[in-house]
């Protein structure tokens, strides 16, 4: 096997002899795209050579991008994702990439192709709203994924999204974290005590625990003598449609304990619950979950953050969402000089390090009170 560089325009190419056409009796020669520097021609060129030495060179595909992500890429990971995340990829797939990059072929795309379509992304083109930096990031990491099996597989020479430039996620603007005093939660959990899903926010609030593993909580996994349950999945929403699911990771399965008030919330819920279901009648639907519709089936995600809202909005304190109440638990045992390494366990985060990044605004007056503390030990309290 045979190849050069050559030059049309201002890109390169490296060239590569394939023989001779028997039909034609023609010499055929391939020519593969490689960008505007011939450093990356004269790599692409001996990449190709070695592959064909090594018995992995093969003709390049005729398909569109479009066709490989959603005919061949796309039925390949359903059942190696998690449904949530398989939606996400073909949901970005399908409203972004395929109607701006869909029609390319697959062999021809470039760097520079997926560059102006992650712009196009940023600035909204077309009459579509501007997408944030990590949704387009996250775009990036499906295409990247994507590319790189079809490079591992023979279909592509080389990854073309590993030479693009996604938007850094530093440079977007972090949603700013909300959280309630001890007093303020409080007031919210007496004010509500009354309403149905009084205790999932109770629980949510004295747990942190995340709005899905809430919802997804059996009361099989629950040790309320002990004082005690276990997380062990979740309630997710796939396309608006619920699916009960295994915990995201490893450190997501985890015990919490719980606090007697807590237990004795979760002990009326039970009776409560009971006694729904004596009126209404067991759902054929039933998977022991702790918190249901009446009837016994899961409630929706969407629902259970929505109520929240409204329960805030009426209780005329500070505006949070939801999954402000998680930031709430860890920001006052924190505030309180409860080891970050527990809050870590009781949040399910991978290392205690990601919770000191995450609560960071936590920690200055944390020094402050060491600081002081140090001092009090080594010289004796300070004079006033």
């Amino acid at each position: 096997m045979r190849g050069y560089t050559a030059k049309k325009g201002n890109r390169y190419y490296a060239v590569i002899y394939e023989g001779v056409d028997p039909a034609t009796g023609k010499e055929h020669r391939r020519w593969y795209p490689a960008g505007t520097r011939k450093a990356d021609a004269d790599r692409l060129v001996t990449e190709l050579i070695k592959r064909k030495n090594d018995g992995e060179y093969r003709r390049p595909d005729r398909i569109t991008f479009g066709a490989y992500l959603t005919e061949r890429w796309l039925p390949t990971k359903h059942s190696q994702l998690r449904p949530s995340t398989f939606d996400s990829y073909r949901r970005n797939i399908e409203r972004h990439v395929v109607p701006a990059l869909g029609n390319i072929p697959l062999q021809r795309l470039s760097a520079e192709d997926i560059d102006g379509f992650y712009a196009a992304l940023a600035e909204g083109r077309d009459d579509q709203r501007p997408l944030a930096p990590k949704t387009i990031h996250a775009i990036h990491e499906t295409l990247h994924k994507a590319l790189a099996d079809a490079m591992r597989k023979g279909s592509v020479i080389r990854n073309v999204a590993e030479l693009a430039d996604p938007p850094k996620l530093s440079s977007r603007k972090k949603r700013e974290m909300r959280v309630w005093d001890a007093l303020q939660l409080r007031e919210f959990l007496d004010a509500i005590v009354d309403h149905r899903l009084h205790p999932a926010y109770y629980l949510a609030a004295s747990t942190g625990m995340r709005r899905g593993e809430v919802l997804g909580l059996r009361w099989a996994d629950l040790d309320l003598d002990a004082h005690r349950l276990s997380v062990r999945q979740a309630v997710i929403s796939v396309a608006y449609d619920l699916q009960v699911a295994d915990v995201k990771t490893g450190s997501s399965r985890r015990t919490i304990d719980l606090d007697p008030r807590t237990a004795a919330v979760l002990r009326e819920w039970r009776k409560r619950q009971l006694e729904e279901r004596l009126l209404l009648g067991a759902s054929r639907e039933d998977h022991g979950l702790v918190f249901t519709r009446p009837e016994g089936t899961p409630l929706h995600a969407d629902f259970f953050s929505q109520s929240f809202e409204r329960l805030v909005a009426k209780s005329g304190l500070p505006a949070i969402r939801l999954h402000d109440l998680r930031h709430t638990h860890a920001t006052l045992l924190l505030k309180a000089g409860v080891p970050v390494k527990v809050v870590s366990e009781r949040l399910g985060h991978a290392t205690p390090a990601f919770t000191m990044t995450v609560y960071q605004h936590v920690l200055p007056g944390m020094q402050a009170e060491a600081a002081n503390t140090f001092g009090e030990l080594i010289f004796g309290a300070a004079e006033a």
